[in-house]
């Protein structure tokens, strides 16, 4: 016989797989860049939730700014625009969807870098919504970047070590397929479910009590990245090859980020947006 059958085959073709995944995986991650916290879903979670919490005022701010655009269509706005060629969307605004919190430190340690962060971006546009000087496309730009922003905290892996971009570099297979730690957050976790945004609300809102509420009313981003940085160090797995087994132990997680993330938008545009 020349060479092996089908079924002898069949292991060499799957080791041959996972030594790609592993010697080529880095490559494409370091020429893709960071990816997007929580990705399309999650994002437009977040924001549906945090439209039937707004005050009746923001919600009217909110209105004139947007039009008839709702928090969950502006939530991934500032994501597609990453594929803007102009300066400030591929250099200035890259830098705005994440933090950087060493373990064993806090962001309050830290700080912020000379470029800016995702807390940064937040206060410069909280600024703008407050500026009764500001342009209405000016105030459509800082809601939109809040709105993502504030998602994006409570992505933990948007805190990250500082070690391996929030997980972008740590390669695993998930389900088979070979992917990243932040990818498995971004989008894994979540499209696995098979649910649509309007779907995913509708299985959180009614689990989010008043209890839960007042007890995830926040406006200090200093808090979110104090809760994402305590999840992110348990997320890391000894075994890379994920598949239910993470799934069961990370989506109760995902499920309460989502609802906390929706909440603190609700107090933060309630907040920042008040008379």
């Amino acid at each position: 016989m020349i060479g092996p059958t089908p079924t002898e085959a069949s292991p060499i073709i799957a080791t041959i797989e996972r030594l790609l995944i592993v010697f080529l995986m880095p490559a494409l991650l370091a020429i893709s860049g960071p990816a997007a916290a929580w990705g399309t879903t999650g994002h437009r979670v977040t924001g549906m939730i945090a439209e039937e919490h707004l005050s009746g005022y923001a919600r009217a701010r909110v209105q004139i700014i947007l039009g008839d655009e709702s928090l969950a269509q502006a939530s991934t706005w500032a994501d597609f625009m990453r594929s803007n060629p102009s300066e400030f969307w591929q250099k200035t605004a890259s830098p705005w969807h994440y933090v950087t919190v060493p373990k064993g430190q806090t962001y309050a340690d830290v700080g912020a870098p000379p470029q800016g962060d995702a807390v940064t971006a937040i206060d410069q546009f909280s600024a703008v919504l407050r500026d009764p000087e500001a342009s209405l496309e000016q105030q459509q730009l800082a809601l939109r970047f809040v709105i993502h922003a504030i998602g994006d905290l409570h992505q933990p892996l948007h805190a990250g070590n500082g070690n391996d971009r929030g997980g972008n570099d740590f390669v695993v297979t998930y389900s088979g397929r070979g992917a990243n730690l932040h990818w498995v957050w971004d989008n894994g976790l979540i499209d696995k479910q098979k649910l649509s945004y309007t779907e995913w609300v509708q299985w959180l809102s009614p689990q989010i009590t008043p209890e839960k509420v007042v007890q995830w009313w926040s406006t200090d981003p200093h808090q979110w990245i104090n809760e994402s940085t305590a999840l992110r160090d348990q997320l890391y797995p000894e075994n890379r090859e994920l598949g239910f087994k993470y799934d069961y132990q990370h989506i109760a997680t995902v499920r309460t980020q989502l609802s906390k993330a929706g909440i603190r938008l609700a107090a933060y545009l309630n907040h920042v947006l008040a008379p």
